[in-house]
Parts: structure tokens; C-alpha cells; sequence
């Protein structure tokens, strides 16, 4: 079994693929009677049902103490201009607080303007750090809490989102936090972007239409996504044409086949590559946001250079193979994910070099 930190990143992809594992039994009495509650109770006028993805959730005044469970739920609430109180990363890149959120929590971080506790990982977070964060509001995702909802219920409102509904996602929060109109403007500034972004690849994509897009580690383990994430859909909505091999080997219950690298020429008409690199085995080494991408992909870039299989590929040899970390668009599938993976394709693909 692989261990939480060596898992493949995309995130979508290992929602799915890593099993929620359950909360130790605990004794919720004693978290109930530390949960924090605000000094002054709202008013029946302040209160509204908000629906989610395990129903629907009585949310009373506008929430300040807000702890997220994964980047793609801190993505929105920081869109919206809110701070959480407390995080729990998808991958334990960091140990301990965040004392220094901007070196250690990856591409997001530097929108925290403050310390925030650690309450561990998304799928499994401490009830002893939630507890002390004294949380008013808990979000997360339904395929990774679903089964620690009850338990963490009891310890503040909690809401759960599915993680391809990004828009559903940010308008709950939305809803949630008394700020529907900035969410309506993200979602219009969001579209404009890739609008542009469509108008700026629309040379590259009649030139070099059909694209290899890859999840791959740094010691060259492949597979090939079916899901409808934003590491794939942001690539179609630019044009792009996904190459999937006729005859590929789908079980009809999974988004995601491994591929062997003796497998890599069936992918040889793509004019391009496009690699989802991680890493997530060395991150003792994780040595902060200065160097993640680094950390990322320096193995991996090396290891695909030195593979004569890869280098054999038609986008090797014309020099059009792409590297980008997979938890940029796999941990951030809304409008902050957006606008940096857009960033990143046209640095990368439409650089004259």
C-alpha cells in the first residue's frame, strides 16, 4: 500500500482513488463542550438553510472561524476575500502550523495573511487540532469526509462540495458567507479569462491540435485520466484534441489507466505532451514555494530525458514536451487554479522558445 505521502497528486484522481479512511472513535462529549460558540447568538433573521452535498446545513450569522479540509475548498474561500482559521493539506508538504503560509502551503499561501493551525490531512484530519482552532464553519469535500461528517458536525456547521462542481462550490461558500454578488464577478472575470486565453492559443491549437496529457511521477509511473477535472477540461476548452489510444484497456469504474512505458508510442501522433509531474517522495525536501516546482519536476525531467522510449516520441524529438506540476490544476480546480494553469500553458506553450 502506498503511504499518504507518495501518492499520485492529481486530485481529482486520488479523491477517487485513496479510500476515506475513518475517524477513531472519540469522545465527542468533551469536543462538543470546547467547540467555540460565538459570544452574542444571531438572530432568527440571520439564519439560512444551505444546501450541500449531504444536504442541508442551518448557518446562523456570517461564519469567521473558518477551517478548510483540502486546497480546493481554501481555493473559493480565498477567491471571496475570507481567511481561514485553520488548514489541512491534501499532502503533508509542511508539519506543524503555518507560521509562514506563503513558503508553506503551496501556490495559496501567500494570500494568508496570518498564521493558521495545522488540523492535519484533508482525509484525515485531528479532532484534537479542530477542537482548538474552534472552528464556526468546517469545509470540505464529500468523497473524502463524508464519513467523518457526523463527527465533525458536531463540532461546527459543515458543509461538503463535490470537487468537479467548482461553481456550485463557490457559490454555496458564496451563500454561506453573505457574498453571492463576488462570486458571480469571479466567476465573469474567470470566463473572460479563458476566453482570451481560447482567442491566444487559437494559432497554436490549428497548428498542433492533438495533445498527450499525462499524469506521471518523477520515476516515470504514467497513467492516463478520463476525468473531467480542470488538468483535461481546461485543455479541450482551449481546443485541444486529448489523444486516447484506440483499444486502450478501461475498466468502466475507473477514471485512470496506468500506462507502461513500453505503452508510450501509441501516444506518437500527439503534437503534444503535456506531463502532470509529482513527486511526493522526497518531501523532507521541500524546502518552501520558492523551490516547488523544483521539487516537483527536477526528477522527472531528468528520468524522461534519460528514458529512450520517451525520447523516441515525435514531441521529444520536436522539443514539445511540457512539464507542469499536477497539483497546480489538481488542487486548485476554480478560479485561482484557473488563471495560474492558464498562466503556465502560455508561458510554457506559446513561449517563442
Amino acid at each position: 500500500m502506498e503511504n499518504e505521502n507518495s501518492k499520485p497528486m492529481r486530485t481529482s484522481l486520488l479523491v477517487r482513488r485513496w479510500a476515506v479512511r475513518l475517524l477513531a472513535a472519540m469522545a465527542i462529549s468533551s469536543c462538543q463542550s470546547q467547540a467555540n460558540q460565538p459570544a452574542t447568538a444571531p438572530s432568527v433573521a440571520d439564519c439560512r438553510t444551505v444546501t450541500h452535498e449531504m444536504g442541508k446545513t442551518k448557518i446562523c450569522g456570517i461564519p469567521q472561524r473558518i477551517v478548510v479540509l483540502g486546497p480546493y475548498v481554501l481555493e473559493p474561500l480565498l477567491a471571496l476575500n475570507m481567511q481561514p482559521v485553520g488548514y489541512a493539506g491534501h499532502i503533508a508538504f509542511h508539519q506543524g502550523d503555518y507560521t509562514e503560509p506563503s513558503q508553506q502551503i503551496p501556490y495559496l499561501g501567500n494570500q494568508i495573511t496570518q498564521p493558521i493551525a495545522n488540523v492535519g490531512l484533508a482525509y484525515t484530519p485531528s479532532i484534537e487540532a479542530l477542537v482548538k482552532a474552534e472552528p464556526d464553519l468546517i469545509l470540505g469535500l464529500d468523497d473524502m469526509n463524508a464519513e467523518q461528517y457526523e463527527t465533525l458536525s458536531k463540532l461546527a456547521p459543515t458543509l461538503l462540495f463535490d470537487y468537479e462542481n467548482t461553481e456550485r462550490t463557490l457559490k454555496t461558500i458564496a451563500q454561506t458567507l453573505n457574498r453571492l454578488e463576488q462570486a458571480d464577478q469571479l466567476l465573469i472575470q474567470t470566463a473572460k479569462q479563458v476566453d482570451a486565453a481560447q482567442k491566444a492559443f487559437a494559432n497554436l491549437v490549428k497548428t498542433y491540435p492533438k495533445v498527450a496529457l499525462l499524469d506521471i511521477s518523477e520515476s516515470l509511473d504514467i497513467s492516463l485520466s478520463y476525468d473531467d477535472g480542470l488538468c483535461r477540461s481546461l485543455i479541450e476548452t482551449l481546443g485541444f484534441q486529448i489523444v486516447i489510444p484506440p483499444g486502450l484497456n478501461k475498466d468502466a469504474s475507473s477514471i485512470s489507466v496506468p500506462i507502461s512505458l513500453e505503452a508510450l508510442p501509441q501516444f506518437n501522433d500527439a503534437d503534444l505532451v503535456i506531463l502532470l509531474g509529482h513527486n511526493f517522495s522526497d518531501l523532507k525536501q521541500f524546502e518552501g514555494m520558492d523551490r516547488f516546482e523544483e521539487n516537483q519536476l527536477s526528477k522527472l525531467k531528468q528520468a524522461w530525458e534519460e528514458n529512450a522510449i520517451a525520447q523516441s516520441l515525435n514531441a521529444s524529438k520536436a522539443g514539445r514536451v511540457y512539464f507542469i506540476p499536477g497539483y497546480l490544476c489538481g488542487g486548485l480546480p476554480g478560479s485561482i487554479g484557473t488563471e495560474l494553469y492558464l498562466e503556465e500553458l502560455k508561458e510554457q506553450l506559446l513561449s517563442p522558445n
